[in-house]
């Protein structure tokens, strides 16, 4: 069986019609077909049925398919180690981040990466909810994605590599001269009938709002509710609400004009992955990157530790 036809079987498993594969391999709806019609002629299977005006893969796709991603491994695995035998991390890389996550690391990275030269790191801002962060590892080499929870397993282990890079602890901000602002911790029960500035649903701070409610007893006053934190940070420094914000990234412009404060009782905190596909994983480009945001997310959390004192 021909490799490409193989990796297109395998973007149709991902993307789910042929439009999606046709643009994100360049070709035309009609070519990416009949490439998939001469891949099931070579397997001797249908590997796709039709459903309404669309096509999925029958169970002998979805097998194939999945042998397709074991190829796609074990291709770069094998030029990733022709890479390290000649020292060579060179190509380009496309990362996308979610905005705090790019402006807290990325420029870091980029430094780093130019001291080792011959690779070109391309950067994109998103900001999904958590659930689709695992959908732009299609279309990127790593993908920078933030989660209330510590595990991996978050994403499906077969489809992602999944790389823990930090844990930022998350604050509630408030204006200064807010009544809260004199305290030094804040406990669930301080933050009822408040006027929360929030995140849409679906987004991780939602949780962390949701677990506030649960161990205060009473549901949080949520007035607003978006997903760029830079709006957030100026309702807050405005007066018109308090807020869940990561602390290592929280302020920017509105710094001196809104309060952090530390929140117990409460597990606080998000969880920073970089996101792959396993056969963009192997490859020694990729890895290069990986290892400089390693090394960037140590040293913001270092920088960090004496705005992050030990939480009850």
């Amino acid at each position: 069986m021909d490799v490409r036809r193989l990796e297109l079987l395998r973007e149709l498993a991902e993307r789910g019609s042929i439009t999606e594969v046709a643009r994100a391999t360049h070709r035309t709806p009609s070519a990416v077909s009949q490439q998939l019609r001469v891949l099931e002629r070579e397997a001797g299977l249908p590997l796709t049925e039709k459903a309404g005006r669309g096509i999925v893969l029958t169970d002998a796709g979805r097998a194939l398919a999945r042998s397709a991603s074991d190829v796609a491994v074990a291709i770069e695995h094998a030029n990733a180690l022709w890479d390290e035998f000649r020292n060579d991390p060179t190509g380009e890389v496309s990362l996308a981040t979610f905005p705090t996550g790019g402006q807290m690391l990325l420029p870091g990275v980029v430094k780093r990466l130019d001291e080792v030269g011959g690779l070109t790191l391309h950067c994109s801002d998103r900001d999904p909810e958590s659930d689709d962060f695992p959908a732009l590892t299609a279309d990127f080499d790593i993908v920078l994605a933030h989660t209330a929870s510590s595990a991996a397993t978050n994403w499906p282990a077969r489809e992602i590599t999944a790389v823990k890079l930090m844990t930022e602890p998350l604050d509630i901000a408030l204006p200064p001269g807010h009544p809260l602002a004199s305290k030094d911790m804040l406990d669930p029960e301080d933050l009822v009938g408040e006027r929360w500035i929030g995140v849409p649903w679906g987004y991780p701070f939602e949780r962390t709002i949701q677990d506030i409610s649960t161990a205060a007893g009473a549901p949080m006053n949520v007035v607003q509710r978006f997903g760029d934190t830079r709006v957030t940070e100026a309702f807050v420094a405005g007066g018109l609400g308090i807020a869940i914000l990561p602390c290592y990234t929280a302020g920017g412009a509105y710094r001196s004009e809104i309060v952090l404060k530390n929140l117990r009782g409460v597990v606080a905190e998000r969880h920073i992955f970089a996101l792959m596909r396993p056969d963009r994983a192997e490859r020694l480009a990729v890895r290069t990157v990986i290892d400089a945001l390693r090394a960037e997310a140590d040293a913001v959390v270092a920088a960090n530790v004496h705005r992050n004192p030990p939480r009850d």
